[in-house]
């Protein structure tokens, strides 16, 4: 399964998703945390100390390589755009921890498996946007089979930057982190209506909640897509001090919120037939936009219309 934790800057959307990837686990699954935000703090709220592992933007030539394996349709990484799916032939990946590139971009952070896009460089600005970092993510996840059971949970870029690119559509539940103010619901209906038509299952959790008048708030903007309140937390300030706990010991009604969220995404069935038809549509549109100029060949050629991804066996 896999869950986008998004929200307005200051929202507690990296919070929320390093808290929620522990809980998981914890718990006994495998979870693979990704940071796709610009500010590329997702690991120390993990509990990480050290240098962050390799970016997985950091060499596309490599990951585009390593992606397209035989597949006689990419002629050349040269050719690979952020949106180019996998087919016959593409190598598709599995989150085991030592595949050739969870073992190459990766590290473990008390047993959950972290993956960074990459910060922002002197050498992109004024040059490039965030989003050709976060297109590696898109990438991976195009090429990824999760199995029952494992987990993939991204931190995504803060507001609507999320929108540059089709990430947005890749995940089976998306949650907008939100505090009890317009601003925040603001952003939940910016995002809510950026996404219609989309098949995106947006909800929302509440963070920074204080009292029955601020869930009386929320759930009047919001409606049923409020999924949970998180409110004060000792354990979140701690952890933010580097004094993490078992995330068992959270307080009982911000560990709920936790478990509503899982519930709400464990509830997600994956059609793989649609997400690919996803997938091809957002190559398509990238294809025709700028993808084919800027390459110089017809990437519809790509596309292998008899394939769909999630039968076959990956390999590493």
């Amino acid at each position: 399964m896999r869950i986008a934790f998004v929200g307005k800057g200051g929202s507690g959307k990296t919070t929320a998703a390093a808290v929620f990837s522990r809980h998981l686990a914890e718990r006994g699954h495998p979870v693979l945390a990704v940071d796709a935000d610009i500010n590329q703090h997702l690991g120390q709220a993990l509990g990480h100390d050290g240098p962050p592992p390799r970016a997985l933007g950091s060499d596309l030539t490599w990951l585009k390589d390593h992606l397209r394996g035989t597949n006689p349709r990419i002629a050349s990484a040269a050719t690979m755009i952020k949106t180019t799916p996998p087919g016959p032939g593409s190598r598709l990946l599995d989150l085991d921890p030592a595949g050739e590139l969870l073992a190459r971009y990766s590290i473990d952070v008390g047993g959950v498996r972290h993956l960074v896009t990459g910060e922002f460089e002197e050498a992109d600005i004024g040059v490039s946007c965030y989003h050709s970092k976060t297109g590696a993510v898109e990438l991976y996840l195009n090429h990824l089979l999760d199995g029952p059971g494992e987990y993939v949970v991204v931190d995504m870029t803060a507001g609507a930057d999320a929108f540059a690119s089709g990430l947005f559509t890749r995940f089976d539940l998306t949650v907008l982190v939100s505090e009890p103010t317009r601003r925040g619901v603001g952003v939940f209906r910016q995002y809510a209506d950026h996404a219609a038509g989309h098949g995106v299952a947006l909800g929302v959790l509440g963070n920074k909640v204080a009292d029955d008048a601020d869930v009386a708030y929320l759930r009047e903007q919001v409606g049923d897509a409020l999924l949970g309140r998180f409110g004060q937390s000792a354990w979140v300030r701690a952890a933010e001090r580097g004094a993490a706990r078992p995330v068992a010991e959270l307080e009982p009604e911000n560990l709920a919120a936790l478990d509503a969220v899982a519930a709400a995404l464990d509830a997600r069935e994956r059609d793989w037939a649609a997400y690919h038809r996803g997938t091809v549509e957002f190559h398509l549109r990238n294809a025709r936009a700028w993808g084919d100029r800027a390459v110089g060949v017809d990437l519809a050629a790509q596309i292998d219309p008899d394939f769909v991804p999630g039968a076959p066996v990956p390999t590493r």
